[in-house]
């Protein structure tokens, strides 16, 4: 199959799925649909990978946000590092440690995709590093405000404290940093609609 037909799969296939849960959620089935997060997320990593060939070079790439991702959850959940003090809820399914391991390709999915589209700003290591960084940041904003309500997770107290933020700005740039030495090459148009895909779904919780 050429890469241009598997583009055009994959695209069709996030939407159709981002779509889905957009209207599952409202008609009733808010649940059933969060419930299957971590699948979803799955689905964007088998696109990811597909669209690279497979490539092994990026799988062991992605172990390293996937890596880090786990580390500092970990942090936070038991001694509330990092992030502050907050907990998981029960829709990103099975927890190691009180951290789901789903997270841990969240983290790899993200970087992933905000490391494309930064580095087709700038080709600086540290300045794509820096801009993915903050898109990450901008995303996280936006998805604390429904994450309590989804149950995926939740501060103590019910507040996200700057803490959060600051944590994943310097926590996403060093991901950033050793996954951008490692790949030489990121497929900018896929990375493109997952990260809209997600903004997306969380936006519209945001203002509805």
């Amino acid at each position: 199959m050429s890469a241009s037909r598997r583009l055009h799969i994959s695209i069709f296939i996030i939407w159709l799925f981002n779509i889905s849960g957009i209207i599952g959620v409202f008609v009733g089935y808010k649940d059933w649909f969060l419930s299957l997060t971590w699948l979803h997320l799955l689905i964007y990593l088998f696109l990811i990978l597909w669209n690279n060939d497979f490539n092994k070079t990026l799988i062991l790439s992605l172990l390293i946000p996937f890596g880090i991702g786990m580390v500092t959850e970990y942090l936070g959940v038991n001694y509330g590092l990092i992030f502050g003090t907050y907990t998981y809820g029960e829709n990103l399914g099975l927890k190691i440690y009180g951290v789901p391991w789903i997270i841990g390709v969240n983290w790899a999915i993200l970087t992933y995709c905000t490391a494309a589209l930064s580095r087709k700003i700038s080709h600086n290591i540290f300045v794509s590093a820096l801009l993915g960084a903050i898109a990450m940041v901008i995303l996280d904003v936006i998805i604390e405000v429904s994450a309590p309500k989804f149950d995926f997770w939740r501060f103590e107290n019910g507040i996200v404290p700057l803490q959060n933020y600051i944590g994943w700005f310097f926590t996403a740039l060093i991901a950033h940093v050793l996954l951008q030495k490692m790949i030489k090459v990121l497929r900018v148009r896929i990375s493109l609609h997952i990260f809209i895909a997600i903004l997306v779904f969380f936006t519209v919780f945001l203002i509805l």
